[in-house]
């Protein structure tokens, strides 16, 4: 895996650098990435601000992140929301950690604020089409990376579109994230599903060696049981964007979109962007106050900003994918930004 770690990533940009109060160290995921685009946006904010100066490593996996923000050992990350409800249970790729140790560790993470941005979708190459994406047996499949929230929410994709387990009637195909245009551009797999932000990075990259084909889930498939339980589990939110939105976000690119009605509705990621329940109250509240007075600056510093889904309004838990299976808690310092901006926290986001 390669990492580049970012020094704020301004320093010769921004001059209030130096006047920054704190140097904090957080780890994100690769260039292209919607949390890689909200961690850089973030620390530009938060320098203009000469709140932190936010060292981010790139590149990252987040189960890791997850776990060293829970032990403090990194300040801050992008949670996607299964990993800490798994943490919690000590299972899935933390059952090494165990019940007792998990429950701990997840006792020591808060939320300063949530995003619902990436969206899980189906693709192949033009030249090697699929005929049918409910058929899906004896196909190569890349479906996220090693381990974590990604691979879990791509073999749920795989199951809901055609029915198939991993190894149970196609492979699954695995590599870290800053390998993943080039694993899929290799031609060592027939297809892919990734949750992506719009546009993604990803898939113009990927598109770039060849005309591609994406998908969101049929509707039928999504009504189903199996479909509401998929958008209900932990970490998962609904996703839908109209389609005339979706595709002109892909204009120019040579990318076909395909979707059975005039929306793009699948299942989306959601995130919170956690830190430790040790931080200071005032520099987690400085940290979230200059997040929701840099919103503008979130939504127009990228074509990908309309369809953030980050939280700069009132909080109900549910829509940010919380408040259900998944039990997150809010820093005070984030709890206390967002009522002196005028907005509403629900009790279940309260320590």
């Amino acid at each position: 895996m390669i990492k580049k770690a970012l020094l704020g990533g301004l320093l010769a940009l921004a001059p209030s650098l130096v006047a920054a109060q704190a140097t904090l160290t957080a780890e994100t995921t690769s260039p292209g990435s919607t949390p890689h685009y909200v961690d850089t946006t973030l620390a530009a904010v938060l320098a203009s601000a000469g709140v932190a100066n936010l060292q981010i490593t790139e590149g990252a996996t987040l189960t890791n992140s997850v776990e060293a923000v829970a032990d403090g050992r990194l300040d801050m990350a992008p949670a996607p929301l299964i990993l800490p409800f798994l943490l919690s249970r000590g299972i899935g790729p933390y059952s090494g950690v165990g019940p007792e140790k998990g429950a701990e560790a997840a006792g020591n993470i808060r939320a300063l604020f949530f995003q619902v941005a990436s969206a899980q979708m189906f693709g192949h190459y033009n030249s090697n089409p699929i005929e049918n994406i409910r058929d899906l047996k004896g196909k190569r499949i890349w479906n996220g990376p090693p381990r974590g929230a990604a691979l879990t929410s791509g073999r749920a994709m795989i199951q809901l579109l055609s029915g198939l387990k991993e190894g149970e009637g196609y492979e699954g195909v695995q590599s870290p994230w800053p390998d993943t245009v080039s694993s899929i551009t290799g031609g060592a797999v027939d297809g892919w599903t990734i949750p992506e932000g719009l546009p993604s990075g990803r898939e113009i990259a990927i598109a770039a060696a060849g005309g591609i084909t994406i998908y969101d889930v049929p509707s039928d498939l999504l009504a189903s049981k199996l479909g509401q339980q998929i958008v209900a589990a932990p970490g998962h939110a609904p996703y839908s964007v109209p389609i005339d939105d979706f595709r002109a976000a892909y204009a120019g690119n040579d990318i076909t979109v395909v979707t059975d009605d005039d929306s793009f509705d699948t299942f989306a990621l959601a995130f919170a962007q956690i830190v430790t329940a040790s931080m200071d109250e005032e520099l987690a509240y400085k940290i979230t106050k200059a997040y929701l007075e840099g919103e503008d600056r979130f939504l127009t510093g990228s074509p990908r900003g309309p369809f953030l889904g980050l939280s700069f309004g009132d909080l109900d838990g549910k829509s940010q994918g919380v408040c259900g299976a998944v039990q997150m808690k809010m820093h005070p310092g984030a709890i206390r930004a967002y009522e002196d901006a005028g907005h509403s926290v629900a009790d279940c986001l309260r320590p």
